[in-house]
């Protein structure tokens, strides 16, 4: 909870909200209602990057209702929307109630199937669910994201609807014209909507069709063993109905078969050691069924050849030579991967083989990002993008728990602001962006390289992936202290330190008098 609500409030105070408000109105703003659809759309951005509810209603109030009532906005439909955009973080991950409600669920939801198989007749709930009764907060973030996200698309249509009924109530406002460059129609088509879309189905239909994949060959030295019913058969008559009653009588009949399978067979599950033709055969088979192109390389190059068009599309008069060198460094990846790039190729050798086509890629995307941070809606919307994608994208992903992942938002925000604040003193803030660098590296090197060096035998290139890893590291650390000097120095940090600590004890304290309050339901016959 500490971690997620100084993330919430350091996105809070970099004065993101103002610079969102600011960009989406010249957005949306000519629209019918516009201004109503970019507080909706400001609100979800922030409720995805706060989760505190209170700090953004307080903030969109200040910023958009003295714009919204200014242009002639009805004072009852902005203040609606202020307060139902503003109140979204309740809904979005990572919001700090579904955090709070994911530590007492988790437990609640456990004893309550326990009780419920025992009811119906099982052991346990295992026995009785098929699975562990188990409700993670990551579980919950997944169950609520979508709901969220649909919830806010219906506060924007009904802002434009409103707006279209009664158009004297929510006017169209122009704002100001953007500082990009003009982009004729349709090279916008073009290069926002049919290059881009070309790419990603381009790279679906491969994968379809086998040619893009996971290329992991993992052949044991042992046969499988048998698998276990997908229920649990060997159960009392009265949990079976049970059981009928909650997965339907077709599962029941198939994990009854698939255990009359494992009984006729012999019932034990026995690994027999393979022979060298035998293991030789497997790994043959595991090889011809692996995908020319690994899923890794081609995600990567995907995103670097997006960059690119995206690029081109912002900034369709500049010279398109360091585009185009990016492009040749995409396609040379695609060719040299299907052509020499084996699964059995070792990480070393796979980065010696992508090191060419990478590094002219890399070198287009560096003119490309320069193009991209032109575009006054990207440059502000892009950074907390990644922010909140790399937050959620690691918990919804599986790839970690949420403490680890509000320690990365938290880390993530220090380092962003840092870098709003020697941005608005004019000042060069490269330290942190090859902080930010390091951190990807260090992601990179770490995903494709195996890094204990206590095994029997290390390659070369484990040692220098190692060494790669440890400076990466010790490099983005040293990022992150300078950013927190640099946002000590300018007396931001420890105001922010003191509300984190204010709204945590406030969490804390409701946590804590909920549960007294529960107790003391209990203890005179309230759950009765």
């Amino acid at each position: 909870v500490l971690m997620f609500v100084m993330m919430g409030i350091r996105l809070e105070r970099s004065k993101i909200a103002n610079d969102l408000l600011t960009t989406m109105a010249r957005v949306f703003g000519p629209l019918p209602g516009g201004l109503a659809v970019s507080v909706v759309f400001v609100g979800a951005f922030l409720a995805a990057s706060t989760g505190i509810v209170g700090a953004t209603v307080v903030t969109m109030g200040l910023l958009a209702l003295p714009t919204m009532l200014r242009n002639n906005y009805s004072p009852e439909l902005s203040t609606g929307v202020i307060a139902a955009a503003g109140t979204l973080g309740q809904i979005i991950p990572p919001s700090i109630v579904i955090v709070l409600l994911g530590t007492l669920a988790g437990d609640l939801y456990a004893t309550g199937q326990e009780a419920r198989a025992i009811a119906a007749g099982c052991r346990d709930a295992l026995t009785f669910l098929g699975e562990p009764a188990v409700l993670s907060v990551g579980t919950l973030f997944q169950a609520a994201l979508l709901p969220g996200i649909f919830l806010a698309f219906l506060y924007a249509a009904y802002a434009f609807g409103y707006a279209m009924v009664f158009p004297s109530r929510a006017p169209a406002v122009q704002m100001g014209k953007s500082t990009g460059e003009p982009v004729a129609r349709n090279e916008a088509l073009l290069w926002f909507l049919g290059a881009p879309a070309a790419i990603i189905l381009g790279v679906s239909l491969a994968a379809g069709a086998g040619l893009v994949g996971g290329q992991a060959i993992s052949v044991s030295n042992f046969t499988d063993t048998v698998e276990g019913a997908a229920l649990r058969t060997n159960v009392s008559e009265q949990c079976a109905i049970g059981m009928i009653e909650l997965h339907g009588q077709e599962m029941w009949d198939t994990a009854v078969a698939e255990q009359a399978a494992i009984v006729a067979s012999g019932g034990a599950e026995v690994a027999v050691e393979r022979t060298p033709e035998q293991f030789e055969a497997a790994t043959l088979s595991a090889l011809a069924d692996a995908a020319p192109v690994g899923s890794g390389v081609a995600a990567l190059f995907t995103l670097l050849a997006l960059i690119l068009v995206l690029a081109r599309g912002i900034s369709p008069s500049s010279t398109p030579t360091p585009l185009l060198i990016g492009g040749l460094g995409v396609v040379l990846a695609f060719m040299v991967d299907i052509a020499f790039i084996r699964p059995l190729t070792g990480p070393g050798a796979t980065f010696s083989i992508l090191a060419i086509p990478f590094g002219l890629a890399t070198y287009g995307c560096y003119h490309g990002v320069i193009r991209l941070s032109k575009n006054e809606l990207l440059r502000v919307v892009f950074p907390p993008l990644v922010l909140i994608v790399a937050v959620l994208g690691s918990i919804l992903g599986g790839i970690t728990n949420p403490t680890p992942a509000a320690a990365l938002g938290a880390s993530g925000a220090i380092m962003l602001a840092a870098y709003r604040k020697l941005g608005d003193n004019r000042r060069g803030a490269r330290v942190i962006i090859w902080a930010s660098f390091a951190v990807i590296v260090m992601i990179l090197v770490g995903v494709n390289f195996d890094l204990r060096l206590g095994r029997a035998s290390v390659t070369v290139a484990d040692y220098i992936a190692y060494l790669v890893t440890q400076g990466a590291f010790h490099f983005s650390f040293f990022g992150l202290l300078f950013s927190c000097w640099v946002l000590l120095r300018t007396s931001v940090l420890g105001p922010v330190v003191r509300e984190t600590a204010k709204v945590t004890s406030m969490v804390f304290t409701i946590l804590i008098g909920s549960q007294v309050l529960n107790l003391t339901l209990i203890s005179f016959g309230g759950e009765h």
